[in-house]
């Protein structure tokens, strides 16, 4: 996934230049932004009248259903992210990790508050995981169930065609999306104008489904089914699980293309179609079971099928690529061990590929197709992950408004409010499919915020107990002038974890060698919470004296940390290392775990599995392999 900028200039007439420069940003956005909740037409409706909770199809229902999803579309989308949530970037970057982190990073709150927020934002985010196997799933196979009209006979080889198109999707991701991407937007304007005009076909022959913009026919609708109507909550609420992803990829394209063409394409041919599947559905009442195919003409349902299986492959990459940029963004922040990350284009920084998150994305999609055999049963599992997201994304732009933006609190605790009534309906109608399916996301959540607290903490431990055995700066520069080492020419880097503290690797390396390089540099990596930070303040270094540096390196949990990069902005800094000639020291820790009370033990010993199977220092910073010595140390924790 690319990142434009929205300052950039495309041409020399400052207002060609825009104008071109906005509908570039937008097209890409259609094809990025809008795919998971442009995909939703085709099971949102059906499960409302087909699903696990159906409730039949007569007019007041279908008028009722159709207003609650209508205003859920404009009030979760149009006014809680479009025109607030979408105001609260870290530079520019939104999404659920983004959001915690300029909260935690201009925040004064500390003890239990601030390990709330950390807590419930890691929470969102680990749930965004699950959402991302259950997503290619249900949107796949909802398209490919259209072979089943064209030809019952087929039907046997719906789920085998749904996950060789999985397996095929997957498998591409090591080429990256620079050549595909291009094709997203077109093809996505396309399926938006389509499920349009199919929509406004019906809506001519039946006019009256207007009534249902009117919010008391969702009311009534409401308060005349009573549980029943609440629990169909779940399956409304299928019709906007794409809007966390609006947030999520504001970093790529800005606010202004995203809203526009929400409101000038996607909002209009959403509506048209879901009133278009409501007005069928009057005349129709036994098309419930695939009410999005029905208004397709006999002649265009081979050609349909086709392009709703382009529009929910792509709606999946979409999802894909946001798994990838995730999983960077909390190995950056520490919350995540290291992984493989490979860059997939020499231009675009971010368009990459986490090999670990592809394969577990993959065997969980296809798990799932398999398993719930259809996408009916696939959206019981579906909106609850998307739900406890949205409620969470609530809770943290409360505290952005508030104590950020300093808005009124009376006008803050009524705005928010409002959005968590909403927000807790409609996970209160997901939660109630918790036997159905539902379960699958919050495990997944689950698992993998525990994966995230286990490495952060337990890192902590590692580096307290490192810090127990080693010397300040300070006391090695006194020690070093009472008892002066040999000194070797040469350049050594000493990568440490904490910069106010001499590595392990170095004091192994002068105990066991009683020598020491003739100019030594002490590098700290340190993750910043905003998305990039300037060349002009990425680097810093502070002369210690006889030949001693500390270097540290600032990165934001948008970039990659790159050894090349650093040595060229250090030199610049008065270092004169040559990167060629200079070695490269590592702690590698051994960590066995012992019986003690900060951290459980089964805990400590899912920290040293994950700490065993991390990608090495060496490969994660691209250290040149000829020129990395790797000191090993047993660590207890």
């Amino acid at each position: 996934m690319s990142t434009i900028s929205e300052d950039s200039h495309l041409s020399s007439h400052p207002g060609e230049s825009d104008f071109k420069h906005l509908a570039t940003l937008s097209l890409a956005a259609l094809g990025v932004v809008f795919g998971d909740i442009g995909t939703s037409p085709l099971y949102a409706i059906r499960e409302c009248f087909h699903g696990e909770y159906s409730i039949p199809v007569t007019t007041d229902n279908v008028l009722g259903v159709l207003s609650l999803l209508v205003w859920a579309i404009i009030l979760i989308v149009s006014i809680k992210y479009l025109t607030f949530i979408m105001k609260a970037d870290n530079e520019g970057e939104g999404g659920i990790l983004a959001l915690t982190s300029l909260i935690i990073s201009h925040s004064k709150k500390k003890g239990s508050e601030r390990w709330f927020l950390v807590g419930i934002g890691l929470f969102g985010a680990s749930l965004l995981y699950g959402d991302g196997m259950i997503t290619p799933a249900i949107s796949v196979l909802s398209a490919v169930e259209g072979v089943q009209i064209i030809a019952p006979e087929l039907s046997t080889l719906t789920i085998p065609l749904t996950i060789v198109i999985l397996i095929v999707l997957f498998l591409f991701q090591h080429h990256g999306t620079a050549k595909v991407g291009a094709l997203f937007g077109p093809i996505i304007l396309v399926w938006f104008s389509v499920i349009g005009i199919l929509g406004l076909q019906e809506i001519i022959l039946y006019p009256r489904i207007l009534m249902a913009i009117f919010p008391w026919y969702g009311i009534e609708f409401l308060m005349n089914n009573h549980i029943h109507g609440f629990l169909v909550l779940g399956a409304v609420f299928l019709s906007v699980t794409g809007a966390e992803a609006l947030y999520a990829d504001m970093g790529h394209f800005g606010r202004r293309p995203i809203r526009l063409t929400w409101v000038v394409l996607v909002l209009p041919a959403l509506l048209l179609n879901y009133f278009g599947q409501g007005a069928f559905l009057l005349a129709s009442p036994e098309a419930s079971d695939n009410p999005f195919y029905s208004l397709v003409p006999s002649w265009g349902m081979i050609p349909m099928v086709v392009l709703a299986t382009l529009a929910t492959i792509i709606a999946s990459q979409a999802l894909i690529t946001g798994v990838f940029s995730l999983t960077q963004q909390a190995i950056q922040l520490g919350y995540l061990p290291r992984v493989t990350i490979r860059h997939t284009s020499d231009s675009h920084i971010g368009q990459i590929y986490v090999p670990a998150a592809n394969w577990s994305l993959m065997f969980a999609t296809v798990g799932l197709v398999a398993g719930f055999g259809s996408s009916s049963r696939l959206a019981s599992a579906y909106g609850v992950a998307v739900t406890a997201t949205m409620l969470i994304s609530a809770i943290l732009f409360y505290y952005v408004a508030r104590d950020l933006w300093q808005w009124n609190r009376v006008a803050v605790n009524l705005l928010v409010g409002f959005f968590m009534i909403i927000d807790l309906s409609f996970f209160g109608a997901s939660v109630s499919k918790l036997f159905h399916g539902a379960w699958f996301p919050l495990v997944i959540g689950l698992f993998c915020f525990t994966i995230m607290v286990t490495w952060k903490q337990g890192r902590i431990l590692l580096l307290k107990q490192i810090q127990d055995r080693t010397l300040t700066l300070g006391e090695f520069t006194e020690s070093l002038a009472l008892q002066p080492p040999q000194r070797v020419s040469g350049q050594a880097i000493y990568l440490t974890a904490n910069p106010d503290v001499v590595p392990i690797a170095l004091l192994h390396n002068l105990r066991h060698n009683k020598i020491l390089h003739q100019e030594v540099g002490l590098l700290h990596f340190s993750t910043e919470r905003v998305p990039r930070v300037a060349d002009s303040r990425k680097v810093e270094v502070t002369s210690l004296g006889d030949g001693l540096f500390k270097i540290i390196a600032r990165y934001g949990f948008m970039e990659y940390p790159n050894i090349q990069q650093v040595l060229a902005l250090a030199n610049v800094e008065g270092l004169n290392f040559k990167p060629g000639a200079t070695s490269f020291f590592l702690n590698r820790e051994k960590i066995v775990a012992v019986m003690k009370t900060k951290m459980s033990l089964w805990r400590k010993k899912l920290f040293g599995l994950m700490a065993r199977n991390a990608q090495s220092a060496s490969a994660y910073y691209d250290l040149p392999s000829g020129q990395v010595i790797e000191i090993g140390v047993q660590v207890q924790i």
